[in-house]
């Protein structure tokens, strides 16, 4: 559903469904239900300049009637944000998409206590575009290629092709050499195949028993001594590395993280597999060795084969090669 607000400082207005019933006989009193304990002078002022607005862009009064609309829109306010410390890269910009080099520690859109602090509110202030949206998204922690479509009249050409698979991604990372304790060697290439869920607990995903729905072909590109530092981040594990190329034929959540998690074989810094590490501040030192490294796809708009390539390096495999 189309918001009536404007985009405003790079963040949407946020649109609230009001109940068909209840309690409450205007709009407000429903507001005030909900958030009153923690803003209550701030809503009212909001009824009274007209910043609160349903269908059609219609301001809302402080005595509005509930049925009046089933949906309403108002802008939030946002809470101060401490800046990451990273910077976006940009790799192609044309009249229908952005593609840029996602750093680490960044998310791809707002959540949380990330707003300003994110992949699409930044280039939205940054480039003067408000139109933009994700066409897909990184983790987080993952760095890389990600792409934006710019004008809102061809989006849902390039949204088909996500939608049919048609697009091929690559990744990269860095793990141990050979599989931690207790697993069996793995011959590469290989494909790893099971069912993923979304875990009840925390943010993670699982392995369930079932008819598979994620599906990865890894490879062993490069392996190099991880040097003293890779024993001591991991003791009793291998200290020799590897840089692994993964092709995800699904799209599942974290399903790279768990597929090479499931072979012992868990993404340096990785702090959910195959251990979920205690809750911390970020270690900007220390990234998830997870990179988007391409993608590629035929262009709805002129036809041809395209593939875009990160320009970004995993520290790891940088760090050991030196």
């Amino acid at each position: 559903m189309q918001s009536p607000l404007p985009v405003r400082d790079g963040v949407n207005a946020t649109r609230l469904r009001l109940p068909l019933e209840g309690p409450w006989e205007t709009a407000m009193d429903y507001m005030m239900h909900r958030w009153g304990h923690i803003d209550p002078q701030g809503i009212e002022d909001r009824f009274d300049a007209g910043e609160i607005v349903g269908e059609g862009g219609t301001p809302l009064s402080r005595s509005t009637p509930l049925e009046d609309h089933t949906f309403i829109w108002y802008y939030r306010t946002l809470p101060p944000e401490t800046r990451i410390p990273v910077e976006l890269g940009i790799l192609h910009q044309d009249e229908h998409l952005l593609v840029v080099d996602k750093p680490h520690f960044l998310p791809t859109t707002p959540g949380g206590t990330y707003i300003q602090e994110s992949a699409l509110v930044r280039l939205r202030n940054q480039l003067d575009l408000p139109d933009l949206i994700p066409m897909h998204r990184l983790d987080r922690m993952t760095a890389g290629v990600l792409l934006f479509s710019t004008n809102p009249g061809t989006r849902g050409k390039y949204q088909v092709l996500f939608e049919k698979r048609q697009v091929q991604k690559n990744y990269e990372c860095v793990s141990a050499a050979e599989p931690a304790e207790g697993y069996p060697a793995v011959e590469f290439p290989v494909v790893v195949r099971n069912r993923m869920t979304k875990s009840r607990s925390y943010l993670l995903a699982e392995v369930i028993d079932g008819e598979p729905n994620a599906e990865t072909r890894i490879e062993r590109l490069e392996t190099f001594d991880g040097g003293a530092s890779a024993a001591a981040a991991a003791p009793g594990s291998p200290a020799r590395r590897a840089l692994y190329r993964l092709e995800p034929h699904t799209g599942k959540t974290h399903q790279l993280r768990v597929h090479m998690a499931s072979l012992g074989l868990g993404i340096v810094n990785d702090s959910f597999y195959p251990e979920l590490l205690d809750k911390a501040p970020d270690d900007y030192t220390k990234p998830l060795q997870l990179l988007a490294r391409g993608i590629r796809f035929v262009d709805p708009i002129s036809g041809k084969p395209v593939e875009y390539r990160s320009r970004l390096q995993l520290s790891e495999a940088t760090r050991s090669r030196t």
